[in-house]
């Protein structure tokens, strides 16, 4: 997905902010946030476009998109800011900080993939309009259909299955070297 984007936008840059270690992940085994940047870093590692922002696990504690967003406009006051979001997180957007802010600093990329309902364009003109909801809807991306997910990754490393050509090599080792994921 962050491939396809880079290109369909022409992205000069593709940042990833993971967050702190969320308190709403199912419980059972998890990594540490070292651990998840750590094979965030060989997953993306030699893309020239591609960079880890660490500043949510760096503040530490509960982290907003909009409280990020406003750091990364500050400092790159000049620059264009997308932010990638499936549909299942955009229709929840009227449940996040601040949303009419975060949307009025940064255009949310809708990435619908084969299977996934459509993207509930009503919430967005509620909160900004139909002149900024139209600009928003327009961005939006069709994904190829690709099952895979965190969740199922976690759950056949935990079962003893293999996950490999679903994460790339240097993160499957990762994995298995340290145990990560196991019941």
């Amino acid at each position: 997905m962050a491939e396809l984007s880079c290109e369909a936008l022409h992205l000069g840059e593709l940042i990833f902010v993971p967050t702190a270690t969320s308190p709403l992940k199912p419980k059972g085994p998890v990594a540490t946030n070292e651990q998840r940047l750590a094979m965030l870093r060989l997953a993306i590692s030699g893309h020239p476009a591609f960079r880890v922002d660490t500043r949510e696990i760096d503040r530490g504690g509960v982290s907003y998109t909009v409280d990020t967003v406003r750091e990364l406009r500050q400092e790159r006051p000049h620059d264009e800011f997308f932010l990638l979001i499936g549909t299942d997180a955009f229709n929840s957007l009227d449940q996040w900080r601040s949303p009419e802010e975060l949307i009025s600093i940064v255009t949310p990329v809708v990435l619908r993939r084969g299977g996934d309902k459509d993207a509930d364009w009503s919430l967005i003109e509620r909160l900004v309009g139909p002149m900024r909801a139209a600009v928003i809807r327009d961005a939006a991306l069709e994904i190829p259909m690709i099952e895979v997910s965190s969740g199922e990754i976690r759950a056949s490393v935990a079962e003893g299955r293999s996950i490999r050509y679903r994460v790339p090599r240097a993160v499957e080792a990762m994995i298995e070297a340290e145990g990560l994921y196991r019941t």
